[in-house]
């Protein structure tokens, strides 16, 4: 229980979503100059080796169609030259020693290439919320066994939390059964959007489920590691994301009678939620970062498109429309560059639970911010904005699923709601409602 507290930053100061610096440590979201060199860096294998891999990748993909999970053989070679250049689980202060604030531009530029920036670096979701979660809550022996591997690449996991039968955006929903037999438990449910699941390289599940149907609601559920090997673990298929499929699939899972050891537990039962919750605040922060990244690409494309076609007999970058949607894209994505920047710092200054509100703010913010901008850079390009000649429609298909998982919209903003509904006046506002 105190791991949770520690990680949920239980006894920091009750912030809520408006700051006041002048109440505490000023706010700077100035890059350190570590943070300025790994950008450094971190830019130079980008443009150099990352981006340039994305015609292999692509192409060992269309070669091997749309149901092969496999990996292509660049992205190993991205990775041992990340390793070499010590750009490596930059995701994870206790690895990297990089606050969440110093990794988030670092976040922001492997979004640039969305499917293979992140994973070059072995910073890809869902491994680094899994990481982050054994690295919090994980025994000695579960750290050796799936946390080293993970940490070094070697081997890849999901998170199996998501149903097809229930409203899974309130997770009190979750039915699938975690069974306490002797030595043992016992798994059996149906789960879906398992991501990562489908790689043949997906050595471990964290399976999320409910250990005592009887306790308080946020207490029935709890996580445990699930080998992929473990018989009864079938995997029925992987789920397209607006028709495409990811290389590393969206699972969907069949859990029927899984035995695992006892010891497979994480933590303890009933902690389920809290250790979802420290996994995710962190983990939806790097979404939005990268989400930042993608929509920074878009805007990229939109402007060069701009100036280079010409209708009407000048160049769309003359016409007062096109001027319009450039100029409103800059103007969001620094928007939400600076509000994640502020839920970053609040988080490494205050703790998880004093940057739940801001969090939730961001989710809500940045991939809406990315369709948004996705949408007009295809309006630009026209007929070749919906092809695959360019990345804009499927950049467009997983921003807009993002708004769906990690929590829909829907819950963000509620959560933002209550956050502004119960947090106490300033004197300003007494003043101008008071009396």
């Amino acid at each position: 229980a105190r791991a949770v507290d520690a990680a949920l930053g239980r006894g920091a100061s009750g912030l809520s979503s408006g700051l006041n610096p002048a109440k505490g440590k000023p706010v700077d979201f100035a890059m350190s100059a570590k943070a300025a060199d790994y950008h450094k860096r971190l830019t130079e294998f980008m443009v150099d080796h990352v981006i340039p891999a994305e015609e292999p990748y692509d192409a060992y993909r269309a070669a091997a169609g749309p149901g092969d999970f496999t990996v292509p053989p660049v992205v190993e070679e991205l990775k041992s030259l990340a390793r070499e250049r010590g750009l490596w689980n930059l995701f994870l202060p206790a690895e990297s020693g990089l606050s969440n604030l110093q990794y988030a531009p670092l976040a922001e530029l492997t979004g640039w290439s969305t499917e293979i920036g992140p994973e070059a670096i072995n910073c890809a979701a869902p491994d680094t919320g899994n990481m982050e979660v054994l690295h919090m809550f994980g025994t000695d022996g579960q750290k050796k066994q799936w946390l080293a591997p993970l940490l070094a690449g070697e081997i890849r996991s999901a998170f199996s939390m998501t149903e097809p039968a229930v409203a899974s955006s309130d997770a009190r929903n979750i039915q699938t059964a975690i069974t306490r037999d002797g030595d043992d438990y016992i798994i059996n449910g149906r789960k879906w959007w398992t991501s990562g699941a489908n790689d043949p390289r997906c050595k471990v599940l964290i399976v999320m489920g409910r250990t005592n149907p009887d306790a308080a609601s946020h207490q029935q559920q709890s996580m445990i590691l699930v080998p992929t090997d473990t018989p009864g673990v079938n995997i029925v298929r992987s789920t397209a994301v607006f028709g495409w499929q990811d290389q590393h699939g969206h699972a969907e899972v069949l859990y029927e009678n899984v035995r695992v050891p006892a010891s497979n537990l994480l933590a303890e039962e009933g902690m389920g939620f809290a250790i979802a919750q420290a996994r995710l605040g962190p983990g939806r922060i790097h979404h939005c970062m990268r989400a930042i990244g993608v929509a920074e690409r878009a805007l990229a494309l939109m402007t060069e498109r701009a100036r280079t076609r010409i209708a009407f007999g000048k160049p769309l970058a003359e016409q007062g429309m096109v001027q319009q949607q450039i100029a409103l894209s800059r103007n969001e994505i620094d928007q939400a560059r600076l509000l994640c920047e502020k839920a970053a710092w609040t988080i490494d200054e205050h703790g998880n639970r004093a940057a739940f509100a801001l969090v939730s703010q961001i989710k809500a913010v940045a991939p809406l911010m990315a369709c948004t901008v996705i949408d007009r850079a295809i309006q630009v390009h026209g007929g070749a904005g919906v092809s695959d000649d360019f990345p804009l429609a499927r950049m467009y298909g997983w921003h807009r699923a993002m708004r769906i998982f990690d929590g829909p919209d829907e819950v963000h903003i509620r959560t933002v709601a209550r956050a502004e509904i119960g947090r106490e006046k300033s004197a300003l506002a007494a003043a101008v409602t008071d009396g």
